[in-house]
């Protein structure tokens, strides 16, 4: 290395930067800036050395931009998460998601989504009408979600009258500007009960939902309706709002019930709903399944496969080359050259992720994937990846699973 000086030409052009009028930048190029000169000659590796850190699993990382020659590394602590606080709404946005099995869906997200644009557009806030025994972890999905209010409803479905009149009485109690349902078997009911209830405006079946107008078709599909006022009560049909993906919304809960709501249940209604039945998993088509494990061409084993399926109450399922080899009968595969999943959970066990295959489970929430190949795109894909042999991996879980005695999914 030699001793001459050494020109940093960034360090110029940034003592040469000035702002103008209107904040414009310019640069005085006229005169030599006075800047600091180094004297050394930069060492490449070791500036990559004090950039590198440790990272998860101890995997290292590099922090490219945060060290400048001669300074070191510091690797600040993590940042304790933001939220976003609604502390003087001026409207409110009631959403009433189904909560199928307790917990909150894609097409919950999507409706919590449409709330929360309506609210930004008017500098409100979201209530979520949910049950009052609703576990504490979908309170804080909900939180993540964008749901600024939580106002709770009677326990029990069975009396569609009386949840419709519970929902009825919030929303005129709240104040709310608009209500919100998805258009499934049960909102799209509770919807068309609380329209007609309480004389509000309603439009179901919104296929186009925007601050500007709405659209949802009629005359038997044959034509489309469009209202630029939105209503007072409206069902969204599925993938037509994107779910919120903002910061973390704090939740205000309260324990405030108007009069109506707080009286004792009616008994003798019209219509009474009776508990779901759980039918075979194994006998569900893989399009309604709600739970599905795939067997890939890392799995050889396919009569554990089959008691790890049964012992996790799962529909099977399985790849294009597992279902051409004959392992698997050919309405089990998985992939757009099969069926397209609409699943909460997928457990892919051995499956690389071919393109086809990846597109049968876009519209899967939660993907878990056992494979050898750390950089497989069904691992770049999965939301929790196990890097093993899916042959060991099974004898595993099925041991897991008979320890526990139970569904370990419900």
């Amino acid at each position: 290395m030699t001793g001459r000086i050494r020109r940093a030409p960034f360090a110029e052009r940034a003592a040469r930067r000035q702002t103008g009028r209107g904040g414009r930048v310019r640069f005085v190029m006229g005169t030599t800036p006075a800047v600091v000169l180094d004297s050394r000659r930069r060492d490449p590796r070791a500036e990559r050395a004090r950039q590198t850190v440790p990272g998860a699993a101890g995997r290292r990382r590099i922090i490219w931009g945060s060290a400048r020659p001669g300074q070191a590394t510091v690797v600040s602590g993590v940042s304790a998460p933001r939220t976003i606080r609604v502390e003087d709404p001026a409207m409110l946005v009631l959403a009433v998601p189904d909560f199928e099995e307790m917990r909150l869906s894609r097409f919950d997200r999507q409706i919590l989504g449409a709330a929360r644009l309506v609210a930004d557009g008017g500098k409100g806030a979201v209530g979520v009408l949910c049950p009052a025994d609703l576990p504490e972890d979908q309170r804080v999905a909900l939180s993540q979600a964008g749901a600024d209010r939580l106002f709770f409803l009677p326990a029990g479905r069975s009396d569609p009258a009386q949840q419709a009149r519970a929902v009825l009485h919030w929303f005129r109690a709240s104040g709310a500007a608009h209500i919100l349902l998805p258009e499934s078997p049960d909102g799209a009911d509770r919807a068309r009960r609380v329209a007609v209830a309480g004389g509000c405006g309603f439009m179901g079946g919104i296929q186009a939902f925007s601050l500007r107008a709405v659209i949802a078709p009629c005359h038997a599909m044959r034509r489309e309706r469009v209202v630029q006022a939105l209503p007072q009560v409206m069902t969204l049909e599925e993938d037509r709002v994107a779910a919120y993906a903002g910061l973390p919304h704090e939740i205000v809960q309260t324990d405030w019930q108007p009069e109506d709501v707080a009286e004792k249940p009616v008994i003798n209604g019209r219509v009474r709903l009776g508990e779901a039945i759980a039918g075979d998993p194994a006998s569900l088509p893989l399009a309604e399944a709600p739970f599905v494990v795939a067997a890939g061409n890392g799995v050889s084993d396919f009569t554990t496969f089959a008691e790890l399926v049964r012992a996790l109450g799962a529909t099977p399922g399985a790849s294009r080359v597992v279902c051409d080899a004959g392992y698997m009968p050919r309405q089990a595969q998985v992939g757009a050259s099969g069926t397209v999943l609409d699943a909460a959970c997928y457990l892919a066990m051995g499956i690389s992720g071919a393109p086809q295959h990846l597109q049968g489970i876009g519209r899967v929430e939660n993907i878990i994937a056992v494979n050898t190949d750390l950089h497989a795109a069904m691992v770049a894909r999965a939301s929790l990846a196990i890097i093993a042999d899916a042959q060991e991996v099974m004898p595993a879980l099925l041991r897991l699973a008979q320890q526990e005695g139970e569904n370990p999914c419900v």
